[in-house]
């Protein structure tokens, strides 16, 4: 569990319990120490994110921008961009397990 005691805006997140488990997700708001808001783009939409405990929750190592710059400006981030994150994030996992041989 690296980095599990600080989620930040925008860091993607692989959900590990509830309904939507193996999903990711992007953190779009954190409400205290052990709540975040997160959204996916598609299913959970960024105004109505998903409020999950961290614990719930497996944070990646990767941090999305293009979400972080939109939310700062605006305080809000497009959908698409949430959308386009996971979708490089999962990419980006499955050529790493490809390399690995799974």
């Amino acid at each position: 569990m690296n980095n599990q005691s600080n989620p930040q805006l925008g860091q993607l997140v692989k959900i590990r319990k509830g309904r939507n488990a193996d999903q990711a997700a992007v953190i779009v708001a954190i409400a205290d120490s052990r709540f975040v808001y997160i959204a996916d783009g598609d299913k959970r939409k960024f105004d109505q994110p998903k409020k999950k405990n961290i614990l719930h929750l497996e944070l990646q190592p990767m941090i999305s921008s293009e979400v972080v710059n939109s939310l700062n400006e605006s305080g809000r981030v497009t959908n698409g961009k949430l959308r386009f994150a996971v979708h490089s994030f999962l990419e980006s996992t499955n050529i790493q397990a490809e390399e690995k041989g799974d």
